[in-house]
């Protein structure tokens, strides 16, 4: 059986390699020193590389030019990123061929690190890798999530930019152990509250719901609706594309703010990534969202939408 370290790729960013350079995967590859190790010191976006296409390379670029402002880090340009991705796609591929098209998927994170201490230029690689079976899963039964409070209020990401919470960092450290808390509940997931009662987020995702409604003159109304980005929450790309689409669709759009009794109220929630798509949320501290018949529905509708983004 082949290993995950076997069937990762990884392409370094490097100044003497225009494509990038594929180092091996099974070997160390950064200083024991280096600060993304050390301190959690960087930033990291996740794309869904689909047929050997990535998705959303341009939005996930942007974010990851963002983050590192926030983070004071000069980071290569994007064209440099894009024939990385470019390079490091095309080797998994070639290393692990899908045994049929719904398979021929792959996760593709762009990383960067401070690097060692005393370093003049930041660490930066991409990493491609299968998708993992349990984000397969949620996507086609769904999600039990409970609610955890951050800890923080509503206003804080405006008044305590040093927090950081609108970049993707790589200090994760609070998110997995929100993660781990939710599994030793029954739980699958997590979505955050502030502590003045705003929805936020989930540790790896962004939050949305949907109402139908019979509008004037008997017509079905599709909302769709995502908490507010000055709420300190990340702006997700996935969202964001899929709001694009939806609207195109004929679904009017909404952002919160958004309290958790608008979360029991909706006809469906999902908790919406770029690697696990969508998945619909089943229940919110054990009580269930909507019904199944509508939410299959709904999902099915919006995944169809998905489907089509680049």
């Amino acid at each position: 059986m082949t290993s995950p370290a076997a069937a990762t790729v990884l392409v370094f960013l490097d100044p003497d390699y225009e494509y990038g350079r594929i180092a091996d995967p099974t070997q160390p590859q950064l200083m024991a020193t280096d600060q993304g190790a050390t301190r959690g010191d960087g930033v990291f976006e996740s794309m869904l590389a689909v047929a050997g296409r990535t998705r959303k390379v341009q939005a996930h670029l942007d974010r990851l030019g963002g983050s590192a402002r926030a983070l004071d880090l000069e980071i290569p340009g994007q064209d440099v990123w894009r024939r990385a991705i470019e390079t490091g796609v095309a080797a998994f591929r070639s290393d692990n061929p899908a045994s049929s098209p719904d398979e021929d998927e792959a996760v593709v994170k762009l990383l960067v690190t401070r690097g060692v201490e005393g370093a003049f230029s930041p660490t930066c690689w991409v990493q491609v890798s299968a998708v993992g079976a349990a984000g397969r899963r949620q996507r086609e039964a769904g999600v039990d999530v409970i609610l955890l409070d951050r800890g923080y209020d509503s206003d804080v990401a405006e008044r305590a930019p040093w927090l950081l919470l609108g970049a993707k960092t790589l200090s994760y450290a609070v998110n997995m152990a929100a993660l781990r808390h939710a599994h030793k509940q029954g739980a699958d997931d997590v979505i955050f509250t502030s502590s003045d009662g705003r929805v936020l987020e989930g540790p790896t995702s962004t939050v949305l719901l949907a109402h139908v409604e019979t509008g004037d003159g008997g017509a079905t109304v599709k909302r769709l609706i995502t908490p507010q980005l000055d709420s300190g929450i990340l702006a997700g790309t996935s969202q964001g594309a899929l709001f694009a689409a939806a609207k195109a669709a004929g679904w009017e759009l909404g952002y919160g703010p958004l309290e958790p009794r608008d979360l029991f109220d909706a006809d469906a929630v999902w908790l919406i990534s770029s690697i696990r798509t969508l998945a619909p949320v089943n229940h919110i501290d054990g009580k269930e969202i909507g019904t199944p018949a509508l939410r299959k529905q709904l999902t099915a509708e919006l995944n169809e939408l998905f489907a089509g983004i680049e």
